[in-house]
Protein backbone atom coordinates (compact mmCIF):
# COMPACT_ATOMS: atom_id res chain seq x y z
CA UNK A 1 0.00 0.00 0.00
CA UNK A 2 2.59 2.17 0.78
CA UNK A 3 4.46 2.12 -2.86
CA UNK A 4 1.05 2.08 -4.34
CA UNK A 5 0.77 5.37 -2.82
CA UNK A 6 4.00 7.02 -3.79
CA UNK A 7 3.06 5.69 -7.84
CA UNK A 8 0.11 7.20 -7.19
CA UNK A 9 1.59 10.23 -6.41
CA UNK A 10 3.87 10.21 -9.20
CA UNK A 11 0.97 9.54 -11.32
CA UNK A 12 -0.36 12.42 -10.37
CA UNK A 13 2.35 14.80 -10.92
CA UNK A 14 3.25 13.36 -13.98
CA UNK A 15 -0.47 13.38 -15.57
CA UNK A 16 -0.22 17.37 -14.29
CA UNK A 17 2.46 18.34 -15.31
CA UNK A 18 2.22 16.81 -18.71
CA UNK A 19 -1.80 17.91 -19.36
CA UNK A 20 -0.20 21.77 -18.84
CA UNK A 21 2.73 21.25 -21.10
CA UNK A 22 0.08 19.49 -23.96
CA UNK A 23 -2.37 22.00 -23.39
CA UNK A 24 -0.37 25.16 -24.12
CA UNK A 25 1.44 23.29 -27.32
CA UNK A 26 -2.23 22.50 -28.53
CA UNK A 27 -3.24 25.99 -28.01
CA UNK A 28 -0.54 27.79 -29.60
CA UNK A 29 -0.36 24.75 -32.33
CA UNK A 30 -3.79 25.61 -33.58
CA UNK A 31 -3.76 29.06 -33.36
CA UNK A 32 -0.94 28.63 -35.88
CA UNK A 33 -2.67 25.71 -37.89
CA UNK A 34 -5.44 27.80 -38.51
CA UNK A 35 -3.99 30.45 -39.90
CA UNK A 36 -4.43 29.63 -43.04
CA UNK A 37 -7.21 27.15 -44.50
CA UNK A 38 -4.84 24.67 -45.92
CA UNK A 39 -2.60 23.90 -42.53
CA UNK A 40 -5.91 24.18 -40.46
CA UNK A 41 -7.55 21.27 -43.31
CA UNK A 42 -4.11 18.89 -42.72
CA UNK A 43 -3.71 20.12 -38.47
CA UNK A 44 -4.95 16.75 -36.07
CA UNK A 45 -6.74 18.00 -33.41
CA UNK A 46 -8.25 14.69 -32.37
CA UNK A 47 -5.38 12.73 -31.29
CA UNK A 48 -4.18 15.99 -29.22
CA UNK A 49 -7.49 16.83 -27.82
CA UNK A 50 -7.96 12.96 -26.96
CA UNK A 51 -4.22 13.05 -24.97
CA UNK A 52 -5.62 16.26 -23.00
CA UNK A 53 -8.62 14.64 -21.60
CA UNK A 54 -7.11 11.33 -20.94
CA UNK A 55 -5.04 13.05 -18.74
CA UNK A 56 -6.87 15.11 -17.10
CA UNK A 57 -9.10 11.94 -16.10
CA UNK A 58 -6.05 10.19 -15.50
CA UNK A 59 -4.90 13.12 -12.62
CA UNK A 60 -8.67 13.17 -11.26
CA UNK A 61 -8.61 9.82 -10.44
CA UNK A 62 -4.96 9.40 -9.44
CA UNK A 63 -5.47 11.92 -7.23
CA UNK A 64 -8.39 10.71 -5.62
CA UNK A 65 -6.40 7.60 -5.60
CA UNK A 66 -3.27 8.69 -3.92
CA UNK A 67 -5.57 10.34 -1.30
CA UNK A 68 -7.01 7.05 -0.72
CA UNK A 69 -4.20 5.16 -0.84
CA UNK A 70 -1.65 7.23 0.86
CA UNK A 71 -4.12 7.87 4.11
CA UNK A 72 -5.91 4.47 4.39
CA UNK A 73 -2.08 3.14 4.43
CA UNK A 74 -0.94 5.65 6.81
CA UNK A 75 -3.88 5.25 9.23
CA UNK A 76 -3.34 1.47 8.81
CA UNK A 77 0.71 1.43 10.25
CA UNK A 78 -0.06 4.05 13.05
CA UNK A 79 -2.90 1.79 14.02
CA UNK A 80 -0.22 -1.32 14.17
CA UNK A 81 2.09 1.48 16.03
CA UNK A 82 0.29 2.51 18.68
CA UNK A 83 -0.58 -1.59 19.46
CA UNK A 84 3.30 -2.14 19.48
CA UNK A 85 3.57 1.11 21.67
CA UNK A 86 1.36 0.02 23.70
CA UNK A 87 2.44 -3.13 24.39
CA UNK A 88 6.04 -1.74 24.73
CA UNK A 89 4.87 0.23 27.43
CA UNK A 90 3.13 -2.68 28.93
CA UNK A 91 6.40 -4.66 29.51
CA UNK A 92 8.73 -5.21 31.98
CA UNK A 93 9.63 -1.93 33.78
CA UNK A 94 7.83 0.38 31.58
CA UNK A 95 4.42 0.71 33.43
CA UNK A 96 6.25 1.75 36.65
CA UNK A 97 8.43 4.58 35.07
CA UNK A 98 4.64 5.84 33.94
CA UNK A 99 3.40 6.31 37.38
CA UNK A 100 5.77 9.71 37.84
CA UNK A 101 4.07 10.84 34.98
CA UNK A 102 0.88 8.81 33.82
CA UNK A 103 -0.36 11.11 31.09
CA UNK A 104 3.08 10.82 29.29
CA UNK A 105 1.40 7.27 27.48
CA UNK A 106 -1.48 9.58 26.37
CA UNK A 107 1.42 11.55 24.02
CA UNK A 108 3.15 9.33 23.20
CA UNK A 109 -0.11 7.59 21.86
CA UNK A 110 -1.81 10.53 20.23
CA UNK A 111 0.66 13.41 19.73
CA UNK A 112 3.94 11.08 19.05
CA UNK A 113 2.20 8.70 16.56
CA UNK A 114 -0.01 11.45 15.10
CA UNK A 115 3.62 13.83 13.97
CA UNK A 116 4.77 10.01 12.23
CA UNK A 117 2.35 10.49 9.84
CA UNK A 118 3.98 13.55 8.11
CA UNK A 119 6.94 11.22 7.14
CA UNK A 120 5.29 9.25 4.72
CA UNK A 121 2.94 11.90 4.12
CA UNK A 122 4.72 15.14 3.76
CA UNK A 123 8.15 13.50 2.80
CA UNK A 124 8.73 10.12 1.67
CA UNK A 125 5.64 10.46 -0.99
CA UNK A 126 6.43 14.23 -2.04
CA UNK A 127 10.02 13.90 -2.03
CA UNK A 128 9.66 10.72 -4.45
CA UNK A 129 7.13 12.39 -6.49
CA UNK A 130 9.13 15.93 -6.63
CA UNK A 131 12.21 13.93 -7.86
CA UNK A 132 11.13 11.73 -10.58
CA UNK A 133 8.81 14.58 -11.85
CA UNK A 134 12.21 16.51 -12.11
CA UNK A 135 13.71 13.84 -14.17
CA UNK A 136 10.65 13.41 -16.15
CA UNK A 137 10.65 16.94 -17.00
CA UNK A 138 14.36 17.15 -17.71
CA UNK A 139 14.42 14.53 -20.05
CA UNK A 140 11.54 15.58 -21.99
CA UNK A 141 13.25 19.02 -22.46
CA UNK A 142 16.10 17.75 -23.47
CA UNK A 143 14.41 16.54 -26.41
CA UNK A 144 14.44 20.21 -27.68
CA UNK A 145 17.65 20.67 -26.68
CA UNK A 146 19.90 18.64 -24.08
CA UNK A 147 21.25 21.46 -22.26
CA UNK A 148 18.27 23.35 -21.70
CA UNK A 149 16.88 19.46 -20.50
CA UNK A 150 20.06 18.93 -17.97
CA UNK A 151 19.78 22.74 -16.57
CA UNK A 152 16.69 22.61 -16.10
CA UNK A 153 16.66 19.03 -13.85
CA UNK A 154 19.76 20.08 -12.14
CA UNK A 155 18.11 22.98 -11.21
CA UNK A 156 14.86 21.70 -10.31
CA UNK A 157 16.70 18.79 -8.03
CA UNK A 158 19.21 21.04 -6.27
CA UNK A 159 16.87 24.04 -5.75
CA UNK A 160 13.46 22.18 -5.05
CA UNK A 161 14.96 19.82 -2.68
CA UNK A 162 17.54 21.97 -1.09
CA UNK A 163 15.64 24.44 -0.41
CA UNK A 164 13.26 22.16 1.78
CA UNK A 165 16.25 20.57 3.21
CA UNK A 166 18.14 23.66 4.43
CA UNK A 167 14.53 24.64 5.71
CA UNK A 168 14.13 21.74 7.83
CA UNK A 169 17.28 21.68 9.40
CA UNK A 170 16.60 25.45 10.84
CA UNK A 171 13.60 24.71 11.75
CA UNK A 172 14.57 21.13 13.69
CA UNK A 173 15.08 23.17 17.39
CA UNK A 174 11.33 24.90 16.93
CA UNK A 175 9.67 22.00 16.25
CA UNK A 176 11.25 20.31 18.93
CA UNK A 177 10.30 23.13 21.03
CA UNK A 178 6.54 22.88 20.29
CA UNK A 179 6.45 19.35 20.66
CA UNK A 180 7.87 19.84 24.20
CA UNK A 181 5.85 22.87 24.81
CA UNK A 182 2.87 20.95 23.71
CA UNK A 183 3.55 18.11 26.15
CA UNK A 184 3.68 20.75 28.91
CA UNK A 185 0.64 22.08 28.31
CA UNK A 186 -1.84 18.92 28.16
CA UNK A 187 0.33 17.87 31.15
CA UNK A 188 -0.67 20.84 33.54
CA UNK A 189 -4.09 21.43 31.74
CA UNK A 190 -4.80 17.42 32.75
CA UNK A 191 -3.53 18.27 36.22
CA UNK A 192 -5.59 21.23 36.65
CA UNK A 193 -8.64 19.32 35.83
CA UNK A 194 -7.90 16.36 37.98
CA UNK A 195 -6.06 17.98 41.33
CA UNK A 196 -8.13 21.64 41.16
CA UNK A 197 -9.92 20.96 44.59
CA UNK A 198 -5.79 20.21 45.86
CA UNK A 199 -4.31 22.77 44.14
CA UNK A 200 -6.60 25.36 45.47
CA UNK A 201 -6.29 23.81 48.90
CA UNK A 202 -3.08 24.04 48.66
CA UNK A 203 -2.98 27.49 47.94
CA UNK A 204 -0.90 26.83 44.30
CA UNK A 205 -3.90 27.11 41.78
CA UNK A 206 -2.69 30.75 40.91
CA UNK A 207 0.91 29.20 40.49
CA UNK A 208 -0.35 26.46 38.34
CA UNK A 209 -2.74 29.28 35.97
CA UNK A 210 0.72 31.12 35.84
CA UNK A 211 2.59 27.83 34.09
CA UNK A 212 0.06 26.65 31.87
CA UNK A 213 -0.17 30.46 30.88
CA UNK A 214 3.70 30.11 30.20
CA UNK A 215 3.64 26.96 28.66
CA UNK A 216 0.97 28.64 26.04
CA UNK A 217 3.25 31.28 25.43
CA UNK A 218 6.26 28.99 24.54
CA UNK A 219 3.73 27.23 22.04
CA UNK A 220 3.13 29.80 20.32
CA UNK A 221 6.18 31.25 20.00
CA UNK A 222 7.15 28.09 18.94
CA UNK A 223 4.66 27.84 16.24
CA UNK A 224 5.43 31.31 15.01
CA UNK A 225 8.84 30.51 14.45
CA UNK A 226 7.62 27.51 12.59
CA UNK A 227 4.93 29.41 10.33
CA UNK A 228 7.78 31.72 9.61
CA UNK A 229 10.01 29.19 8.51
CA UNK A 230 7.26 27.57 6.18
CA UNK A 231 7.05 31.20 4.85
CA UNK A 232 10.49 31.29 4.13
CA UNK A 233 10.46 27.96 2.07
CA UNK A 234 7.48 29.08 0.12
CA UNK A 235 9.25 32.60 -0.59
CA UNK A 236 12.66 30.53 -1.77
CA UNK A 237 10.45 28.60 -3.89
CA UNK A 238 8.65 31.07 -5.14
CA UNK A 239 12.23 33.06 -6.31
CA UNK A 240 13.56 29.56 -8.05
CA UNK A 241 10.00 29.41 -10.03
CA UNK A 242 10.50 32.43 -11.06
CA UNK A 243 14.14 32.60 -12.17
CA UNK A 244 13.69 29.28 -13.50
CA UNK A 245 10.72 30.10 -15.77
CA UNK A 246 12.48 33.28 -16.49
CA UNK A 247 15.80 31.66 -17.75
CA UNK A 248 13.74 28.74 -19.78
CA UNK A 249 11.67 32.13 -21.16
CA UNK A 250 14.79 33.62 -22.80
CA UNK A 251 16.01 30.46 -23.62
CA UNK A 252 13.00 29.06 -25.93
CA UNK A 253 12.23 32.81 -27.00
CA UNK A 254 15.96 32.29 -28.35
CA UNK A 255 15.53 29.17 -29.94
CA UNK A 256 12.23 30.23 -31.48
CA UNK A 257 13.90 33.36 -32.36
CA UNK A 258 17.09 31.32 -34.03
CA UNK A 259 14.46 28.76 -35.63
CA UNK A 260 15.41 26.02 -34.08
CA UNK A 261 12.24 25.12 -32.47
CA UNK A 262 8.38 26.78 -33.11
CA UNK A 263 6.15 28.90 -31.17
CA UNK A 264 4.25 25.59 -30.09
CA UNK A 265 7.29 23.81 -28.70
CA UNK A 266 8.42 27.24 -27.01
CA UNK A 267 5.18 26.83 -25.22
CA UNK A 268 5.52 23.42 -24.59
CA UNK A 269 8.74 23.91 -22.52
CA UNK A 270 7.97 26.92 -20.48
CA UNK A 271 4.69 25.43 -19.26
CA UNK A 272 6.24 22.48 -18.76
CA UNK A 273 8.45 24.01 -16.84
CA UNK A 274 6.18 25.65 -14.69
CA UNK A 275 3.88 22.75 -13.52
CA UNK A 276 7.15 20.93 -13.00
CA UNK A 277 7.21 23.36 -9.61
CA UNK A 278 3.67 22.49 -8.19
CA UNK A 279 4.95 18.70 -6.20
CA UNK A 280 8.29 20.56 -4.64
CA UNK A 281 5.34 22.71 -3.01
CA UNK A 282 3.94 20.43 -1.14
CA UNK A 283 7.21 19.76 1.03
CA UNK A 284 7.10 23.17 2.71
CA UNK A 285 4.72 21.63 5.55
CA UNK A 286 7.07 18.45 5.63
CA UNK A 287 10.13 20.05 5.96
CA UNK A 288 8.70 22.28 9.09
CA UNK A 289 7.31 19.49 10.31
CA UNK A 290 10.42 17.13 9.91
CA UNK A 291 12.08 17.94 13.43
CA UNK A 292 8.85 17.09 15.21
CA UNK A 293 8.52 13.32 13.10
CA UNK A 294 12.43 13.01 14.24
CA UNK A 295 11.53 13.93 17.77
CA UNK A 296 8.61 11.62 17.90
CA UNK A 297 10.40 8.32 16.19
CA UNK A 298 13.44 9.06 18.87
CA UNK A 299 10.68 9.07 21.77
CA UNK A 300 9.23 6.13 20.78
CA UNK A 301 11.91 3.60 19.32
CA UNK A 302 12.57 2.36 22.98
CA UNK A 303 9.20 0.96 23.08
CA UNK A 304 9.10 -0.02 19.26
CA UNK A 305 12.04 -2.52 20.40
CA UNK A 306 12.05 -6.00 21.75
CA UNK A 307 13.87 -6.24 25.40
CA UNK A 308 16.71 -6.47 25.71
CA UNK A 309 17.70 -10.39 26.66
CA UNK A 310 19.52 -9.94 30.50
CA UNK A 311 23.35 -11.38 29.59
CA UNK A 312 25.04 -13.67 32.18
CA UNK A 313 21.60 -14.33 33.18
CA UNK A 314 22.00 -17.87 35.57
CA UNK A 315 19.71 -20.61 33.85
CA UNK A 316 16.48 -22.26 35.21
CA UNK A 317 16.83 -25.20 37.04
CA UNK A 318 14.20 -27.64 35.81
CA UNK A 319 11.08 -27.90 38.00
CA UNK A 320 12.04 -24.56 39.23
CA UNK A 321 9.22 -21.78 38.61
CA UNK A 322 10.55 -18.68 41.02
CA UNK A 323 13.92 -18.68 42.28
CA UNK A 324 15.15 -15.36 44.50
CA UNK A 325 18.68 -15.36 46.10
CA UNK A 326 19.55 -12.68 48.73
CA UNK A 327 17.45 -10.19 46.91
CA UNK A 328 17.19 -6.22 47.79
CA UNK A 329 15.33 -4.04 46.41
CA UNK A 330 14.81 0.25 46.94
CA UNK A 331 12.64 2.97 45.13
CA UNK A 332 14.53 5.90 43.55
CA UNK A 333 15.35 8.09 46.24
CA UNK A 334 14.17 5.95 49.45
CA UNK A 335 16.65 5.67 52.21
CA UNK A 336 15.73 2.00 53.32
CA UNK A 337 14.76 -0.82 50.95
CA UNK A 338 11.34 -2.09 50.08
CA UNK A 339 12.57 -5.74 50.06
CA UNK A 340 16.07 -7.17 51.73
CA UNK A 341 17.30 -10.49 52.11
CA UNK A 342 14.80 -12.29 50.12
CA UNK A 343 16.06 -15.57 49.46
CA UNK A 344 12.89 -18.04 48.11
CA UNK A 345 12.70 -21.18 45.72
CA UNK A 346 8.95 -22.13 44.21
CA UNK A 347 8.52 -25.38 42.61
CA UNK A 348 6.76 -25.65 39.45
CA UNK A 349 3.24 -26.35 39.90
CA UNK A 350 3.10 -25.44 43.76
CA UNK A 351 0.25 -22.63 44.78
CA UNK A 352 1.54 -20.15 47.53
CA UNK A 353 -0.21 -17.59 49.43
CA UNK A 354 2.04 -14.15 50.03
CA UNK A 355 0.43 -12.81 53.21
CA UNK A 356 0.97 -9.73 55.77
CA UNK A 357 -0.41 -6.22 56.59
CA UNK A 358 -0.87 -3.53 54.19
CA UNK A 359 2.94 -2.00 53.29
CA UNK A 360 4.83 -5.23 54.33
CA UNK A 361 6.07 -5.12 50.84
CA UNK A 362 3.60 -7.73 48.52
CA UNK A 363 2.65 -5.89 45.65
CA UNK A 364 6.35 -4.85 45.54
CA UNK A 365 7.39 -8.26 45.31
CA UNK A 366 5.07 -9.15 42.79
CA UNK A 367 6.26 -6.32 40.53
CA UNK A 368 9.95 -7.60 41.23
CA UNK A 369 8.63 -10.58 39.76
CA UNK A 370 7.00 -9.35 36.89
CA UNK A 371 10.06 -7.32 35.73
CA UNK A 372 8.68 -3.90 36.61
CA UNK A 373 11.37 -3.27 39.28
CA UNK A 374 15.10 -4.22 39.10
CA UNK A 375 16.67 -5.23 42.37
CA UNK A 376 19.72 -3.26 43.60
CA UNK A 377 21.65 -6.50 44.84
CA UNK A 378 20.74 -10.63 44.56
CA UNK A 379 19.01 -13.05 41.70
CA UNK A 380 15.53 -13.15 40.31
CA UNK A 381 14.32 -16.04 38.32
CA UNK A 382 11.20 -16.86 37.17
CA UNK A 383 9.77 -18.55 33.96
CA UNK A 384 7.53 -16.66 31.84
CA UNK A 385 4.37 -14.99 34.03
CA UNK A 386 1.13 -12.96 33.76
CA UNK A 387 -0.34 -10.77 37.15
CA UNK A 388 -3.63 -10.41 37.42
CA UNK A 389 -3.74 -6.76 39.52
CA UNK A 390 -6.18 -5.57 42.04
CA UNK A 391 -7.41 -3.10 39.13
CA UNK A 392 -9.37 -4.81 36.16
CA UNK A 393 -8.04 -2.99 33.16
CA UNK A 394 -10.63 -2.55 30.62
CA UNK A 395 -11.19 -0.61 27.68
CA UNK A 396 -13.77 1.12 25.46
CA UNK A 397 -13.75 -1.47 23.22
CA UNK A 398 -15.66 -4.82 22.22
CA UNK A 399 -15.30 -7.96 24.06
CA UNK A 400 -13.34 -9.19 21.71
CA UNK A 401 -11.23 -6.16 21.66
CA UNK A 402 -10.88 -6.52 25.03
CA UNK A 403 -9.82 -10.41 25.06
CA UNK A 404 -7.08 -9.74 21.90
CA UNK A 405 -5.20 -8.16 24.62
CA UNK A 406 -3.92 -10.81 25.94
CA UNK A 407 -3.56 -13.38 22.41
CA UNK A 408 -4.35 -10.88 19.06
CA UNK A 409 -4.40 -14.20 17.13
CA UNK A 410 -7.24 -15.99 19.41
CA UNK A 411 -10.09 -17.03 17.08
CA UNK A 412 -13.62 -16.64 18.66
CA UNK A 413 -13.43 -20.32 19.67
CA UNK A 414 -10.72 -20.03 22.03
CA UNK A 415 -12.05 -16.84 23.50
CA UNK A 416 -15.69 -18.29 23.51
CA UNK A 417 -13.95 -21.32 25.97
CA UNK A 418 -12.05 -18.87 28.04
CA UNK A 419 -15.33 -17.00 28.78
CA UNK A 420 -16.70 -20.35 29.97
CA UNK A 421 -14.08 -21.11 32.44
CA UNK A 422 -14.17 -17.85 33.59
CA UNK A 423 -18.18 -18.08 34.04
CA UNK A 424 -18.74 -15.64 31.85
CA UNK A 425 -20.25 -17.30 28.79
CA UNK A 426 -23.65 -17.41 29.76
CA UNK A 427 -23.80 -13.45 29.88
CA UNK A 428 -22.00 -13.23 26.67
CA UNK A 429 -24.32 -15.50 24.91
CA UNK A 430 -27.10 -13.77 26.24
CA UNK A 431 -26.05 -10.23 24.88
CA UNK A 432 -27.34 -9.60 21.13
CA UNK A 433 -23.96 -8.51 19.62
CA UNK A 434 -21.78 -11.35 21.47
CA UNK A 435 -18.31 -10.75 21.67
CA UNK A 436 -19.15 -7.53 19.58
CA UNK A 437 -20.51 -6.37 22.45
CA UNK A 438 -19.21 -2.48 23.50
CA UNK A 439 -18.03 -1.65 26.74
CA UNK A 440 -17.88 1.89 28.06
CA UNK A 441 -14.89 3.26 29.37
CA UNK A 442 -12.97 1.28 32.41
CA UNK A 443 -15.68 -1.41 31.47
CA UNK A 444 -18.67 0.10 32.10
CA UNK A 445 -21.32 -2.06 31.56
CA UNK A 446 -19.99 -5.41 33.04
CA UNK A 447 -20.40 -5.82 37.18
CA UNK A 448 -17.21 -5.24 39.09
CA UNK A 449 -17.55 -9.27 39.56
CA UNK A 450 -18.25 -9.90 35.55
CA UNK A 451 -15.03 -8.04 34.94
CA UNK A 452 -13.46 -9.56 37.24
CA UNK A 453 -14.32 -12.74 35.16
CA UNK A 454 -13.44 -11.44 32.11
CA UNK A 455 -9.39 -10.75 33.60
CA UNK A 456 -9.69 -13.85 34.22
CA UNK A 457 -10.32 -15.39 30.70
CA UNK A 458 -7.71 -13.10 29.34
CA UNK A 459 -5.23 -14.54 31.89
CA UNK A 460 -6.59 -18.03 30.59
CA UNK A 461 -5.92 -16.95 26.60
CA UNK A 462 -2.60 -15.58 27.94
CA UNK A 463 -2.22 -19.13 29.58
CA UNK A 464 1.23 -18.96 31.11
CA UNK A 465 3.15 -21.23 33.17
CA UNK A 466 3.17 -19.15 36.37
CA UNK A 467 0.14 -16.71 37.40
CA UNK A 468 0.42 -13.82 39.72
CA UNK A 469 -2.71 -12.82 41.91
CA UNK A 470 -2.42 -9.62 43.77
CA UNK A 471 -6.10 -9.59 45.92
CA UNK A 472 -7.88 -11.33 43.25
CA UNK A 473 -11.47 -11.94 44.63
CA UNK A 474 -11.04 -8.29 46.48
CA UNK A 475 -14.06 -5.79 46.91
CA UNK A 476 -16.43 -8.91 45.11
CA UNK A 477 -19.35 -10.20 46.97
CA UNK A 478 -19.09 -13.57 49.04
CA UNK A 479 -20.74 -15.44 46.60
CA UNK A 480 -19.36 -14.14 43.12
CA UNK A 481 -16.14 -14.38 45.06
CA UNK A 482 -15.78 -18.00 46.27
CA UNK A 483 -17.23 -18.75 42.44
CA UNK A 484 -14.48 -16.98 40.91
CA UNK A 485 -11.70 -18.54 43.55
CA UNK A 486 -12.97 -21.96 42.74
CA UNK A 487 -13.04 -21.20 39.39
CA UNK A 488 -8.95 -20.14 39.30
CA UNK A 489 -8.55 -23.47 41.61
CA UNK A 490 -9.58 -25.36 38.70
CA UNK A 491 -8.54 -23.30 35.63
CA UNK A 492 -4.78 -23.00 37.62
CA UNK A 493 -4.04 -27.34 37.23
CA UNK A 494 -0.59 -27.49 36.22
CA UNK A 495 0.32 -24.06 36.77
CA UNK A 496 2.53 -22.29 39.49
CA UNK A 497 0.34 -19.88 41.39
CA UNK A 498 1.42 -16.97 43.79
CA UNK A 499 -1.22 -15.20 45.26
CA UNK A 500 -0.74 -11.87 47.31
CA UNK A 501 -3.32 -11.42 50.02
CA UNK A 502 -4.72 -10.73 53.13
CA UNK A 503 -8.13 -12.57 52.47
CA UNK A 504 -8.70 -16.08 54.03
CA UNK A 505 -10.39 -17.36 51.50
CA UNK A 506 -7.56 -16.65 48.74
CA UNK A 507 -5.37 -17.95 51.23
CA UNK A 508 -7.08 -21.34 51.69
CA UNK A 509 -6.32 -22.16 48.43
CA UNK A 510 -2.48 -22.50 48.43
CA UNK A 511 -0.32 -25.25 49.65
CA UNK A 512 2.30 -22.42 51.18
CA UNK A 513 1.89 -19.24 53.21
CA UNK A 514 4.72 -17.14 52.98
CA UNK A 515 4.64 -14.18 55.75
CA UNK A 516 6.19 -11.13 54.73
CA UNK A 517 7.00 -8.47 57.79
CA UNK A 518 8.83 -4.75 56.74
CA UNK A 519 10.22 -5.80 53.85
CA UNK A 520 11.46 -9.24 54.91
CA UNK A 521 10.51 -13.10 54.08
CA UNK A 522 9.62 -14.08 57.81
CA UNK A 523 7.82 -17.55 57.84
CA UNK A 524 7.40 -20.10 55.09
CA UNK A 525 4.42 -22.70 56.41
CA UNK A 526 3.51 -25.83 54.33
CA UNK A 527 -0.32 -27.39 54.60
CA UNK A 528 -1.18 -29.34 57.01
CA UNK A 529 0.68 -27.82 60.18
CA UNK A 530 -0.89 -25.98 63.08
CA UNK A 531 1.33 -23.08 61.86
CA UNK A 532 -0.64 -23.25 58.48
CA UNK A 533 -3.85 -22.85 60.05
CA UNK A 534 -3.39 -20.30 62.50
CA UNK A 535 -1.72 -18.17 60.16
CA UNK A 536 -4.99 -18.48 58.37
CA UNK A 537 -7.03 -17.95 61.47
CA UNK A 538 -5.68 -14.47 61.39
CA UNK A 539 -6.73 -13.86 57.58
CA UNK A 540 -9.38 -11.54 57.19
CA UNK A 541 -12.58 -13.82 56.85
CA UNK A 542 -15.02 -13.95 54.13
Amino acid sequence: MLVYGVLLSLSTALAGIALLGLSGWFIVATSIAGATSATALAFDVFMPSAGIRLLAIGRTASRYGERLTTHDATLRVLARLRETVFRGYAGARAARSLAANPSRMLFRLTIDIDALDSLYLRVIAPVMAAGIAAIFVAVALAFVRPLLGLAVGVALITGGLGIPFLVSRHAVTSSRRRAYALEVLRSRAIDLVRGQADLAMAGRLGAHLRAIEAADIRLGGADRALNRAEADAGFGLSVLSAMLLSGVLVATAFLAEAGTIGAAVAAFAVLLVLASLEPFGLLRRGAVEFGRTLQAAARLAPRLAPDAVQKNQPAMATGIAIRLDDVEIRHRGADLPVLSGVTLTIRAGERVALVGASGAGKSSFLSLLAGELTPVKGVVLACPLSMLTQRTELFRDTLRGNLAIARASATDEEMLEALRQAGLADHVASLSTGLDTMLGEGGAGLSAGQARRLALARLLLLDPPLWLLDEPSEALDGETARDLLARLHACARGRTVLIATHIRREADLADRILVMRNGHMVADIARGTTEFNAELSQLRPD
